[in-house]
């Protein structure tokens, strides 16, 4: 029996980056063995990598293959949500040198910088695509992107609005066309309400149009010392209350979309006994939380609490920010540091001019 014990040794848990890295260390010649003669990959590498990176914490994604004859890559990816690209990059940064594989950060641009892929026998290149970009009266940091397919029906919408996103993905990278692009419409060629442009153009196009945003608005800071806040009642359709507080000076700025990340976090409480509205204890605890991270996040930095919002068990917070990264590092390890006393969510979004706020602007 102490025989078997030996060799029934478990993996150590995985805690921290470099645990990660050290399992996959001891792990990758079979890792690389695999990739390289086109084996059971799923078997061998997925279902062992998967666990693993689940370990360290939800939202990260991978993609495998041959970067050449003789390098395997591995390509960790957030699959387009904004929240958890900062902790894939930190844990390909973490990496250390491991000779026959190149770990990559989110899906790179193709080498070729081009659109062609083909999916569900459809092609995505620029024989079956063209853009266009449509100005906003009102808005004129937007960039509003309309992309053509000349193959799109009501029948295969589905298929091709997400073949045109990974063809995106492929030419632009996975950062730039998270990051770049606020709102993107997919047609039909013949439905087209402006003059087409080729698909290969939209890299050069968005270059530009982030060049001139940047030029713009780069270094604007926002101070909130001397800021009123303004307190806010409603009744919701089924009668419960809701309580605001939100910056009525900062809602009016005219440089909003010098700060064009939302991070709302959102606190789920028990309030059945009160109307929806937490207790005492909750209510302490959570205003706790909200001066931890105006700690963290200062308006001076670029990062600008907008207010909070109370209704139905639920206690929403708001932040402009002028990027996504930090507020994402802030608002995960309040996430799992009150993990015990609340369920507790967030999310990042890009939104220039703070359209989510418009409800609490007075017409």
């Amino acid at each position: 029996m102490s025989f078997f014990k030996k060799f029934l040794v478990k993996d150590k848990p995985i805690k921290s980056y470099s645990d990660f890295w050290d399992w996959f260390v001891q792990n990758e010649g079979k890792f690389h063995k695999v990739i390289k003669n086109q084996g059971d990959i799923n078997k061998v590498f997925f279902s062992k990598l998967a666990p693993k990176l689940n370990e360290l914490k939800d939202g990260f994604w991978f993609l495998t293959g041959m970067y050449d004859n003789d390098i395997a890559e591995l390509i960790l990816t957030a699959d387009g949500t904004v929240k958890n690209i900062v902790f894939v990059e930190e844990l390909v940064d973490a990496a250390p040198k491991i000779n026959g594989w190149k770990i990559t950060a989110l899906k790179p641009p193709s080498k070729a910088n081009t659109f062609a892929i083909e999916m569900g026998g459809y092609k995505f290149d620029e024989t079956t695509m063209s853009f266009y970009s449509n100005e906003l009266s009102g808005f004129p940091d937007e960039i509003d992107i309309t992309i053509t397919h000349k193959d799109l029906m009501e029948e295969n919408r589905s298929e091709i609005t997400n073949g045109v996103y990974l063809s995106l993905d492929n030419s632009l990278g996975e950062l730039k066309s998270i990051s770049l692009i606020d709102n993107l419409n997919v047609i039909n060629t013949k439905d087209a309400l402006n003059d087409l442009v080729p698909i290969d153009k939209l890299n050069d196009f968005l270059i530009w149009r982030e060049k001139e945003f940047v030029e713009k608005y780069d270094g604007i800071r926002y101070n909130t010392d001397k800021d009123n806040f303004t307190g806010l009642e409603a009744k919701l359709k089924n009668g419960l209350p809701l309580i605001a507080i939100v910056n009525a000076d900062l809602l009016s700025w005219d440089s909003k979309a010098s700060h064009p990340w939302i991070a709302v976090l959102e606190i789920e409480y028990d309030g059945k006994e009160n109307k929806g509205m937490p207790n005492k204890v909750d209510y302490d605890l959570m205003n706790n939380i909200e001066e931890e991270i105006l700690l963290k996040l200062k308006d001076f930095d670029g990062y600008l609490n907008v207010g909070r919002q109370t209704a139905e068990n639920i206690r929403e917070i708001y932040f402009a920010c002028t990027d996504f990264r930090k507020p994402s590092k802030v608002f995960y390890e309040v996430q799992s540091k009150y993990a015990k006393d609340f369920r507790i969510e967030f999310d990042i979004y890009r939104d220039k001019y703070w359209q989510s706020f418009e409800r609490f602007i007075s017409n």
